[in-house]
């Protein structure tokens, strides 16, 4: 077996010595630090606020103009074929040639 040790003792020691080169380096008091950090925080928080709002804002335009824009749905065009062949059928003429649509593939 090997004599040294697992190397948390060197870890503690790394985090003492880090602790304490902190402390001596730091810039500022720590009431300052936390003022200047929370300041900081609500202006990023301001800011991230007012984007949102912007991207709410085109999101409803988008969604207002989708919804003048929008094309009837496979319901809907499905029952106006449905109309289209009674009114046919109800007149007696026939059905014209089937039109082959092209299948969406399938993922």
């Amino acid at each position: 077996m090997s004599d040294r040790g697992s190397g948390f003792g060197s870890f503690l020691l790394g985090i003492a010595v880090g602790a304490v080169v902190g402390f001596l380096f730091a810039p500022e008091a720590g009431d300052d630090t936390r003022r200047r950090l929370s300041k900081r925080l609500r202006n990023l928080r301001d800011v991230a606020e007012e984007k949102v709002d912007e991207v709410r804002g085109l999101l409803e335009a988008d969604e207002n103009e989708e919804e003048e824009e929008e094309e009837p749905s496979t319901r809907e065009r499905l029952q106006r074929r449905l109309d289209a062949a009674r009114r046919r059928r109800r007149r007696g003429e026939e059905a014209p040639a089937q039109v082959e649509e092209e299948d969406e593939p399938l993922a």
